[in-house]
């Protein structure tokens, strides 16, 4: 069951070093959080099952990684400069600062009070200074999304690829907002990471290609761990798209603080290739972009059947990895109570995004031979290369098991002196004690069959 409040979740975070504060020796910085030994391996095996599900498994999908600093006619025409704004107000009574449509009954949350300014747009882009002089004209931005770089190298790929339609670009990489009130732990941050694949199709079939695409990552959610029932597609009304968009379906979770966006999936139309092409009037755009005269060229690839130049539309699946590691981590999440009246607090994490894939334990830490044995076994999983294997010096096998339920590593391993010969069963000699984190049910494996034993289960 996922967990009942964000405190255990940020608790477990920080105490398990998945997850924490940034800049936290020096009072913190809002809205940035850095990830642990933990959180680290997470995170990279969520966007590593992303990568594998859009790119490796699939015959029409390209990827490629963007530079952050991103040219400030990129995002002029992209719409960003004069749109990308939230509601902001002041409250006079404690002179904090929110963004407008998240408040309450139209009351300060530090203070309670309704003497608030008017709400006035506040753009959510960072710039920076480009070179060693700041001055006007000198200056990029921090991408706010990665979109518009697989918009802009979008002939680069047909160029040097030969794609044809339809087909698609992913990116996995960081994005920065400058939130007036980042919330909700990892949820709402002003620097994150994205996973987005832009789909590009002719015309016509656009509408199938979205449903197909809505399908298809709810049933990826699923294969991290999400339960159906704590999933649902939003269908956006017409008053809720943005300006440029045909359709947009949200997959809302059901996180700690309520049911939110977890990824959308837009039908973007010809808008983004559009706003950045030269000679826009030639291809016969539905959307409607503001003209361009900064563009060197022309975005568009033959048409399947005339051949003809054609600015395709763009279906957008875009979800964020930070609000993905905080899903899989609030599905995880498990309390539970044993026989013997004890808990236990597991995270039954899907094998594959599990931080450490096996713990590998000495019975008796102060005998060389059998930490001899047990690095032994370690490194024999290492070597297959399913992950990372944890080789756990604690002493205390119960405790040892405990730890690893908490961080959610599959299975613990441990070497005892049966596995050396000394018990009272030869047959034992060369196995070891594997115990499954969900179960906590324990099997004897021969060592020369470990590795295939773990492998067909880490799915």
């Amino acid at each position: 069951m996922p967990a009942t409040t964000m405190d255990e979740l940020v608790s477990l975070c920080k105490r398990r070093g998945f997850i924490f504060p940034g800049s936290d020796i020096y009072g913190g910085l809002q809205g940035t959080y850095d990830y642990g030994p933990l959180g680290v391996e997470l995170k990279n095996n969520l966007k590593a099952a992303w990568w594998r599900a859009m790119v490796y498994e699939r015959d029409d999908v390209e990827g490629l990684d963007a530079s952050i600093l991103t040219h400030r006619l990129v995002l002029r025409h992209s719409g960003h400069e004069a749109t990308f704004t939230d509601p902001m107000v002041d409250c006079r009574n404690c002179k904090s600062r929110w963004r407008a449509d998240q408040l309450k009954d139209n009351k300060c949350e530090k203070c309670g009070s309704t003497d608030l300014t008017e709400p006035r747009p506040f753009n959510l882009m960072f710039k920076t200074a480009v070179g060693p002089v700041a001055e006007e004209g000198s200056f990029a931005y921090l991408r706010p999304e990665t979109a518009q770089g697989i918009f802009t190298n979008f002939k680069n790929v047909v160029d040097s690829t030969a794609r044809r339609l339809p087909f698609g670009i992913a990116q996995i990489g960081k994005a920065f907002r400058n939130e007036i009130t980042p919330r909700n732990f990892i949820f709402r941050v002003r620097e994150f990471e994205q996973m987005e694949l832009e789909f590009f199709v002719q015309p016509g079939t656009d509408d199938e290609w979205h449903g197909q695409w809505v399908e298809a990552r709810l049933q990826w959610w699923r294969d991290q761990g999400l339960l159906s029932e704590n999933l649902q597609a939003y269908h956006q009304a017409g008053d809720e798209l943005a300006h440029y968009a045909k359709a947009c379906v949200d997959i809302l979770y059901k996180f700690p603080h309520g049911l939110e966006e977890l990824e959308g999936i837009a039908n973007r139309t010809d808008f983004d290739l559009g706003s950045h092409t030269r000679s826009q009037a030639d291809f016969g755009l539905s959307a409607n972009v503001d003209p361009n005269e900064d563009s060197t060229a022309k975005l568009t690839i033959p048409h399947p059947e005339t051949q003809k130049p054609l600015v395709p539309f763009v279906i957008e699946p875009s979800a964020g990895v930070d609000r993905g590691v905080l899903a899989v981590l609030t599905e995880a999440y498990t309390k539970e109570t044993l026989e013997n009246g004890s808990e236990r607090i597991v995270l039954k994490l899907k094998p594959h995004l599990a931080p450490i894939k096996v713990a590998v334990l000495p019975l008796a830490r102060n005998k060389p031979e059998i930490v001899e044995k047990a690095k032994a076994v370690k490194n024999l999983l290492m070597a297959t290369g399913i992950g990372r294997i944890f080789y756990e010096d604690t002493g205390n096998i119960g405790k040892g098991y405990r730890r690893h339920d908490e961080v959610g590593t599959p299975f613990c391993i441990t070497v005892d002196f049966d596995t050396l010969g000394r018990g009272d069963d030869p047959s034992l000699t060369d196995t070891v004690t594997v115990r499954d984190r969900d179960t906590m049910s324990q099997v004897r494996i021969p060592i020369n069959e470990l590795a295939a034993y773990i492998r067909e289960r880490l799915v």
